[in-house]
């Protein structure tokens, strides 16, 4: 026997968790372009020759956490929609996705040295993000809005 949900989510509910879908595939539409990068695309770009090293140098696990982080999202932001209390456990992986990318494209390859000081923007927003994701997951549980 499933547990229904018993509370009716607010109208923010909604627009927070459609807002969270639409941030995870950008990131996984993000994903499939780096995945996809020819030295040819990143020289059109505009990149650096130590931003493409940056890229093309990238492990493959550095780019599985990316992976899981993106569709671990994504999944989430999904079930989030769906109601389904799944959503915490593919958020929390989500973040240690990106965890787990970062440790690689900042602490072990210096991120920072390929695109400067500003490169740290976007992971940061990303893990702010992501902790947020779990945070509003577990408080839409204990309001009963998901089962």
């Amino acid at each position: 026997m499933t547990e229904e949900s018993t509370s009716k989510p607010s109208t923010a509910y909604w627009v927070i968790a459609g807002a969270l879908l639409v941030w995870n595939v950008i990131g996984l539409m993000f994903y499939y372009q780096q995945s996809t990068l020819t030295p040819e695309i990143m020289m059109d770009l505009g990149l650096t020759p130590q931003q493409m090293a940056h890229i093309t140098n990238t492990p493959a696990w550095g780019h599985s956490g990316y992976a899981i982080a993106v569709n671990a999202g994504v999944l989430g932001a999904i079930l989030l929609l769906l109601r389904k209390a799944w959503a915490m456990p593919l958020f929390v992986i989500s973040l240690v996705g990106v965890l787990v990318q970062d440790l690689d494209a900042i602490i072990l390859r210096d991120a920072i040295e390929a695109w400067g000081p500003s490169g740290l923007a976007l992971p940061i927003v990303v893990i702010v993000i992501c902790v947020f994701e779990i945070w509003y997951t577990r408080a839409a549980k204990a309001k009963g809005w998901l089962s």
